[in-house]
């Protein structure tokens, strides 16, 4: 679908309008130079295929995923770098501008467009909107959630905003653009919440894999380092808080910590939880059925997403 969501991106683009020729080359540069690993903008695609057994009217959905999680992104880097916000060769405040205009007015302007019904777009508007709220939340509670006292439970929480509320927006929005009923609507969007907490899971042990350590760098509460909290013996959770005080600017800290994350029983804990998610998001597909030939994509993502890629004593990527 490729080239079909490169088509629907650029019309989007357009609806800018003729009045806004730089702010139009602005987010489709930033769009230019945030590009994922991961093709996540074929979810819609694939709910309304499950739905329907069609993938192509989901597919300005598919641009609005992507255009949201290209602003998120920035964002997020934006927090996380104390300021800077360069995207390419955009300077901070050009990459600013568009990333606000890619996260919040494209999305909107992409739903009142005539590729939608017009009977949905109040509802898909809506959605937008509460998402922003929600992502908005989880990301202050990753920002200042005080280490010690981060359970997994809260770790949990925080996801459930950051990263499962876009996910359910855009599993809702598929959903209602194939007509589904409420209550398969919000089956929908307690797989979305799952899948969103599934995939904050595995982007946490990438960014460890990768050797960039960002999360180590920049001090953040993950799940993995919850579960070392809760492992640790009474006597050794100040050494723990102490590593990852000192992780944001000792590479021997961060080295030390990222081996105390990828102990057996920490992983062990780590493992149980991911199982338990994926557990879940097998039942609610379970339970919705759907097209034959899609559904199984969709138990495929999940897999995919559970995998556990740390192991003990794995040799990392170099800094």
């Amino acid at each position: 679908m490729a080239a079909q969501i490169e088509a629907e991106r650029n019309a989007a683009l357009d609806l800018l309008g003729p009045a806004a020729p730089s702010i139009r080359a602005a987010v489709a540069r930033l769009l230019a130079h945030r590009t994922f690993k991961y093709p996540l903008s074929v979810l819609p695609l694939i709910v309304h295929a499950a739905e329907t057994g069609t993938v192509r009217p989901a597919v300005p959905l598919a641009v609005v995923h992507e255009l949201w999680w290209t602003a998120a992104c920035c964002l997020d880097d934006r927090a996380d770098s104390q300021g800077t916000c360069a995207a390419g060769d955009l300077d901070e405040s050009a990459a600013l501008l568009a990333t606000f205009v890619a996260g919040g007015s494209l999305p909107l302007l992409v739903v009142q467009s005539e590729g939608i019904p017009p009977a949905i777009r109040p509802s898909l508007s809506a959605e937008i909107l509460k998402c922003c709220v929600s992502a908005a939340e989880g990301q202050l509670k990753d920002l200042h959630e005080p280490a010690a006292t981060a359970t997994r439970a809260s770790v949990i929480e925080t996801y459930l905003g950051k990263s499962g509320a876009p996910f359910s927006m855009i599993t809702v929005m598929a959903a209602r653009l194939a007509g589904a009923d409420e209550p398969r609507v919000e089956l929908w969007r307690e797989f979305g919440d799952v899948f969103g907490v599934l995939w904050q899971l595995f982007n946490d042990q990438e960014d460890i894999l990768s050797g960039r350590d960002e999360d180590l760098l920049n001090g953040t509460v993950t799940h993995l380092f919850a579960c070392a909290l809760e492992e640790a013996a009474p006597d050794s959770t100040e050494h723990v808080m102490a590593l990852h005080r000192a992780a944001r600017t000792s590479a021997h800290a961060r080295a030390e910590l990222s081996d105390l994350l990828r102990t057996p029983a920490v992983l062990r804990r780590f493992e149980k939880d991911i199982d338990e998610f994926r557990d879940r998001a097998h039942r609610i597909l379970d339970e919705l059925g759907g097209h034959e030939r899609y559904l199984p994509v969709l138990r495929d993502l999940v897999d995919r997403s559970s995998s556990v890629l740390l192991r003990p004593g794995q040799v990392l990527a170099e800094q």
